[in-house]
């Protein structure tokens, strides 16, 4: 899939988030790579570029992050393309699907959740 194709799947599955989200991610901007760069993966640990899906790079609601948050680079969701394409490929979740729980993942940490948290969320879930 292009990235084009990708990106535009992404856009559809933000409009989809529940009206009260996208109203308190409005300033967030949701970008679309092949993946991360190197400096992001080292910063990380990780040795794999596909082993990162998603990041959010800012300064969440929870520590005081919004549009009045000068001085600093806008909060991003980043949605790395090929390793959710791979990841995508070896689950039974379609391309939406992944897009989606990448998305709200990221989203999650601008409201301040952990991912421990997410996963108790997503654990509740089943």
């Amino acid at each position: 899939m292009d990235a084009e194709t990708f990106a535009s799947l992404a856009r559809a599955q933000y409009e989809l988030l529940p009206e009260d989200v996208r109203a308190l991610t409005q300033d967030v901007e949701i970008r679309v790579a092949d993946e991360a760069s190197p400096d992001v993966l080292a910063s990380m640990g990780i040795d794999h570029p596909l082993d990162l899906l998603g990041l959010f790079q800012g300064v969440g609601l929870s520590n005081g992050g919004g549009a009045e948050y000068t001085g600093m680079m806008p909060n991003r969701v980043w949605l790395y393309r090929l390793p959710i394409l791979a990841y995508q490929r070896g689950s039974e979740n379609s391309v939406e699907e992944v897009i989606r729980h990448v998305l709200v993942h990221e989203i999650g940490h601008h409201f301040g959740l952990s991912d421990d948290d997410m996963y108790a969320i997503d654990d509740a879930d089943d």
